[in-house]
């Protein structure tokens, strides 16, 4: 009889791990096109990802770079102090979207301009994305305050 409980319990563990390997399998194929990796303008220029790699972009908008034409189609270039990227987006921007201000867009790279399906600005005076202003403080161009500093009163 203990014989029998413990083949039992083996098939049961043995059936969990498959269970658990199947289903992890099928959560990373469902996310495979849902992930979006993070990269900055100089990222971009130095390894340029595929022209089919959808990814994220950041860092400030280049002063005197923005160029609205006739339609809904807007030109303007991505900076974080070394390289800069030529993005073009077609739709409406956000409201607080607007020179050396921060920004991240996703899309795809296409023959070495940046064509956006989605621009994000910051909300409000005092955030920067996460990963923009890593970004910058890479490369030395993070003008804001340390946001691990304690605030002072």
């Amino acid at each position: 009889m203990k014989s029998l409980k413990k083949t039992r319990r083996i098939q049961i563990i043995a059936v969990a791990a498959v269970a658990l390997a199947l289903s992890t399998a099928l959560i990373g194929y469902a996310m495979r096109d849902g992930i979006n990796f993070f990269r900055s303008p100089s990222q971009v220029v130095e390894t340029p990802p595929e022209p089919t790699e959808v990814f994220r972009i950041g860092g400030l908008v280049e002063p005197g770079s923005i160029v609205r034409g006739q339609s809904d189609t807007v030109i303007f270039r991505v900076t974080d102090g070394p390289a800069s990227v030529e993005v073009h987006f077609r739709g409406i921007l956000p409201d607080l979207f607007s020179e050396n201000e921060g920004m991240v867009g996703t899309g795809r790279l296409v023959d070495g301009v940046f064509v956006a399906s989605e621009i994000l600005a910051k909300h409000d005076e005092t955030y920067m994305p996460r990963e923009v202003m890593e970004a910058l403080k890479e490369q030395g161009e993070w003008r804001g305050p340390d946001p691990q500093a304690e605030p002072q009163t």
